[in-house]
């Protein structure tokens, strides 16, 4: 079946009841086979008391003692099931209660023992809801019984079986291969697969973009019918269309992007205008691609889209959640009209927003430019192209005055910048690291994105004021934990880092810690761990603090609805406003607010939207969050294990070589060392430091010689040799050249 019992039961909201028609619009219940499997389901689920079947419709049952959670398991067979809710209790799960519940699974879990101080509580696992590992990576082996996979994952303790399926399987033996699963363990019954592609002799001999998808289960390719779906959108705006909306095609309209993008018109999403008004205001035009008029809701390239959930970025090769015809359809390409929402903000002179209007508009591009061709203009007075002429004057004020203006807002209230020696995104605001990142050789990069989280921040506020459905992108507070080592490795590199572990962290603290790393040598190696200490970004149904902006009253993503779905719902939700919302109280009354602008924030005691409608988008929204932010971790996971294939790629081949680095962390069995260049990190193992035992000082975060007093302390500037590499599981092994520092008595005995 194409949906899960997640899925489901993701559609039942407090005690509500819901009619099987509406679960099979929902869920994308279109054929006989699917409606007979959906049916089937709601059976099991009423048998074994999830949900209860009253006058036809169904509803959830809550038990007190069963919680909903993710089992992340170690390859020694227990497993914790990880609760969605933030500091909730991890439950431990032994092997005998899993179920053949796998490594990454969603599940009920219900609780067999309550937990204490010391322990955790235990569990075992009464339903799996969802699976997360429909495929994976395994090796190809065989015995008396047939062929059998192996996967790579140490957390999977389990062969598959594998079917004869036209794949000439003698051929796979010993390789790696992608396997989908057909059947999980049912019994005593192995889980059945088949091989869908071999991939190599091994991993190294694999393509590292179809590893990565592979191990995390991304489709490459889109289904036959979402590409139908596509042929049939029109290619051309109606005239009617046009009329509708406020029509912006006469202002000088620009677009910023990057190369890659521009090279392959892939979503253009965003573009640009500024003026100056009368009262000496700045008015920055914000306008993105208005995906959601193309794109109706529960539509097949709708379910496509959610069931990806967001665009992931393999470097030579992006994963979108639309098909390609859909991208050339809406985004934003010279000369041609386009559908957009903008969102035009009025700026005073210290760059504070005084108001701002959000509305369907048609624009034209006018002016197409990369980061690059932007930072080369700015200041230029000779040698410019005739037709980029009227843009230098507009592109000084964006970034010489006003960008500034509200980076200087950002710096006043707290708000991260990180120093990075190159930034890759698909997006323009800070993305899902929470934080902006400016990168030196492109000042233009990072303050262009102080302008576009404006459109996050005012869309939230009117989100709010209006009281519609909405999503919020939320960061926690960083744990003082997790900056520990860090502290200690800035104190002894000789910085004044004054943090104080028994007070909440601010952001106002990590811009302390970041204009002190300025200070550094070794900066881009202290920004790049401190990103490491930053929570992922979550999204809510409420409004709650984002971290690395320094937002306490909502903020949100809308900016890219054709690459992150939750974009897309949000988009959703100001179109519901322009066609539906209602602008006064009553009928009778002769004048109305303007539910485009700020101005009527203040104004409205009435509820917006219809009752109907409302009700069913909040519904439909708090469904779908669990899924996307699981989608959004996913994505990250991704373009993280690549990243990590191409450094223990790049560092195989420097097997033998040797570098500079520093410690950056220190445990009982070894020493970390990142080599700052290549900003990689390898492990040097206590056991080939030969010269003498080793001891390890938790309080000094060092190792220390028995006879010697040779150390290697956190901090310290060692040389090491590349040993060795394991690609896939990107493990690289260093070993010293030459002594540890010896004692200077400067740190204390335990």
């Amino acid at each position: 079946m194409e949906f899960s019992i997640a899925t489901l039961l993701a559609q039942f909201v407090d005690d509500k009841l819901v009619a099987k028609k509406n679960l099979e619009k929902k869920l994308g219940c279109e054929d006989e086979i699917n409606l007979e499997k959906l049916q089937i389901t709601l059976d099991i689920l009423e048998k074994i008391g999830i949900l209860a079947k009253e006058r036809g419709k169904y509803r959830r049952i809550y038990e007190d003692d069963v919680v909903e959670a993710k089992l992340r398991c170690s390859s020694k067979g227990f497993c914790f099931a990880i609760q969605d809710e933030e500091n909730a209790d991890d439950i431990y799960v032994k092997e005998s209660h899993l179920s053949n519940a796998w490594n990454g699974d969603r599940v009920f879990v219900k609780i067999i023992k309550e937990g204490s101080r010391r322990r955790s509580p235990e569990g075992e696992v009464k339903l799996i809801l969802e699976r997360s590992n429909p495929s994976l990576l395994a090796t190809v082996t065989e015995n008396e019984k047939g062929y059998r996979a192996i996967p790579l994952d140490d957390r999977l303790l389990f062969e598959l079986e594998l079917q004869q399926n036209g794949t000439d399987l003698q051929a796979a033996l010993e390789h790696l291969v992608h396997v989908s699963v057909l059947r999980y363990p049912l019994a005593q019954k192995l889980p059945l697969g088949k091989v869908t592609k071999i991939l190599g002799s091994d991993a190294e001999a694999a393509a590292d973009i179809d590893i990565v998808a592979c191990k995390h289960d991304l489709s490459q390719e889109f289904p036959e019918k979402a590409i139908l779906a596509a042929s049939d959108l029109p290619s051309r705006v109606p005239a009617a269309e046009i009329k509708r909306r406020l029509d912006f095609r006469d202002k000088l309209t620009f677009t910023i992007d990057t190369e890659a993008n521009l090279a392959n018109s892939t979503w253009i999403e965003n573009a640009f205008t500024l003026e100056k008004t009368k009262a000496g205001n700045w008015q920055l035009g914000i306008h993105i691609a208005d995906v959601a008029h193309y794109i109706e809701p529960d539509s097949v390239l709708d379910r496509v889209a959610r069931k990806r959930g967001v665009s992931v970025d393999l470097q030579k090769k992006v994963l979108p959640i639309f098909v390609e015809k859909v991208s050339k359809l809406c985004s934003l390409v010279p000369k041609k009209n386009r559908l957009t929402i903008s969102i035009t903000i009025t700026l005073d002179e210290q760059g504070k927003i005084i108001e701002y209007q959000i509305a369907p508009t048609v624009i034209s591009v006018d002016h197409q430019l990369t980061y690059q061709q932007a930072q080369s203009l700015l200041g230029k007075q000779d040698n410019v192209p005739d037709e980029l002429a009227v843009l230098i004057p507009i592109l000084n004020d964006l970034f010489f005055t006003l960008s500034p203006l509200v980076k200087a807002q950002r710096l006043q209230r707290g708000g991260l910048e990180i120093a990075t020696p190159e930034v890759r995104s698909l997006y323009k605001d800070e993305g899902r690291l929470g934080a902006i990142l400016a990168v030196s050789t492109l000042p233009v990069y990072s303050l262009l994105t102080e302008l576009t989280i404006l459109a996050g921040k005012v869309v939230a506020e009117h989100l709010q004021a209006l009281e519609l459905p909405g999503i919020y992108c939320t960061q926690p507070e960083p744990d003082i934990e997790d900056l520990e080592d860090l502290i200690k490795l800035g104190d002894n590199l000789g910085l004044q880092l004054d943090l104080d572990a028994d007070e909440e962290i601010t952001s106002q603290d990590y811009q302390r810690l970041t204009e002190q790393f300025a200070k550094s040598s070794e900066t881009m190696v202290l920004n790049y761990l401190l990103q490491n200490t930053l929570k992922p970004i979550k999204y809510t149904v409420h409004p709650r603090q984002h971290f690395g902006l320094a937002y306490g009253d909502g903020y949100t993503h809308c900016i890219s609805p054709g690459q992150r779905y939750v974009d897309l719902l949000v988009q959703r939700s100001l179109k519901a406003l322009f066609e539906h919302g209602r602008d006064r109280r009553h009928s009778r009354t002769k004048q109305g607010v303007d539910l485009t602008s700020s101005s009527c924030h203040g104004q409205i005691n009435w509820k917006v939207l219809p009752p109907a409608m409302q009700e069913q988008m909040e519904i439909d929204v708090q469904t779908m969050l669990p899924f996307l932010n699981d989608r959004e971790k996913l994505a990250e996971d991704a373009e993280r294990d690549l990243a990590g294939l191409k450094k223990a790629e790049q560092m195989k081949e420097r097997t033998g070589n040797i570098f500079e680095g520093l410690i950056t962390g220190v445990q009982s069995y070894g020493f970390f060392v990142e080599i700052e260049d290549l900003l990689v990190e390898g492990l040097v193992h206590v056991s080939s430091l030969k010269d003498d035992w080793y001891e390890y000082r938790s309080r000094d975060s060092c190792l220390v010689g028995r006879k010697n007093q040779a150390r290697y302390r956190l901090g310290d500037r060692v040389e090491v040799e590349v040993k060795s590499v394991d690609y896939y599981r990107q493990q690289i092994d260093l070993v010293t050249v030459g002594n540890g520092s010896q004692s200077n008595g400067d740190w204390e005995e335990e």
